[in-house]
């Protein structure tokens, strides 16, 4: 295998939008820059093939975690 690219859904795209919903969060073990700052899932699969790389959705809680002064 020749890397692993490490991906999430955003958290602020709306249902229906037509906004790339994907956000790469990390690359591992494979020569690749994305110059890109969202990519559509399609995108990610295209990626994925012509490097020989392996996509892993990363699991996003429902609610985001916001930091407070008090943290």
């Amino acid at each position: 295998m020749a890397g692993t690219i490490f991906y999430r859904k955003r958290m602020n795209v709306g249902k229906g939008e037509k906004a790339p919903r994907f956000l790469v969060v990390a690359v591992a073990d494979a020569k690749l820059k994305i110059h890109a700052k969202h990519l559509r899932k399609s995108e990610l699969e295209q990626i994925a093939k012509a490097t020989g790389t392996e996509l892993v959705e990363l699991a996003v809680e429902e609610k985001g975690h916001k930091l407070t002064s008090a943290e």
